[in-house]
């Protein structure tokens, strides 16, 4: 009896040691913050830059007033910030988390914003005007559109998308043909990864760096098989989180800073700040 009795709560202890693990890796996955360190070599600038990424915040705070993320983003000193969608829920009430983090991004580099699938909800709800609340907080929004800057003696050119880049996608394919016409580098913001894994879009677009978002770093994140499922990909998606080649450029994804309405909940799977270091060779 006393064998038995023992062994059963060895098996309680273990179920209730899991059970805390599991829930302390859901708290460290929407409440803790990581920093990633990327860099790419490239001959076509003058000066290395400096580029925070972000994405995927869905309306995520981390602590009074998002301090924590706003500390985080300006501790890398960056020349650009790029935010990469989905900052917004689609069924949001207001877009002020969104907007008060950014009035304080900018106050310390340029912003440059592209819109995600939340945003397009949001935007066609009509809940707020989203951009030119952006815009009031001198928030460069880019939705099929691009702008060239300088910083120091290099100019790049940073564009913002939300479509496929392959298949018969009007919209896109009328913007990225002028995106691409120029020498300098180029980076854009699409906030699906799959816009530009699919098709031939990495081999048919002349673009240096493509920025994403989406993935949620898999949302769930097995120790040993990595993200679980992202939707456009399936189950253990390859294309998760972090810097890849695809055939002439690269592509960072960041796995974002929060989740909404999905099925299971962020899981070992921490938010992450993304610091990017674009250098001469």
């Amino acid at each position: 009896m006393k064998r038995n009795k023992k062994y059963w709560d060895k098996i309680i202890l273990g179920i209730i040691i899991f059970i805390a693990i599991c829930l302390y890796q859901v708290y460290i996955s929407y409440n803790n913050l990581t920093l990633n360190n990327y860099i790419i070599n490239t001959k076509k600038l003058n000066d290395n830059i400096k580029i925070v990424i972000i994405s995927d915040l869905h309306e995520n705070v981390f602590g009074d007033n998002n301090e924590k993320l706003i500390n985080k983003v300006k501790e890398q000193s960056p020349d650009i910030i790029l935010v990469a969608g989905d900052m917004v829920n689609d069924n949001s009430k207001d877009s002020n988390v969104v907007i008060n983090l950014m009035k304080e991004l900018t106050k310390d580099a340029k912003v440059f914003y592209s819109l995600g699938n939340s945003e397009e909800d949001y935007i066609k709800a009509n809940t707020s005007n989203l951009i030119k609340e952006l815009e009031e907080v001198d928030v460069t929004v880019l939705n099929n559109e691009y702008k060239d800057i300088k910083i120091d003696e290099t100019v790049i050119r940073i564009g913002g998308m939300y479509g496929y880049a392959f298949g018969e996608n009007t919209e896109t394919k009328e913007f990225l043909p002028d995106f691409q016409n120029t020498s300098n580098y180029k980076i854009i913001m699409a906030h699906r990864p799959d816009s530009f894994i699919f098709g031939d879009a990495s081999k048919k677009w002349d673009i240096d760096l493509v920025v994403s978002g989406h993935t949620h770093g898999g949302q769930v994140v097995l120790p040993f098989l990595g993200g679980l499922y992202v939707g456009d990909q399936g189950w253990f998606p390859q294309y998760t989180k972090g810097l890849y080649d695809l055939n002439k450029m690269k592509m960072i994804i960041t796995s974002g800073l929060g989740a909404n309405k999905e099925k299971l909940p962020r899981f070992n799977n921490v938010p992450e700040v993304v610091n990017l270091n674009i250098n001469t060779e």
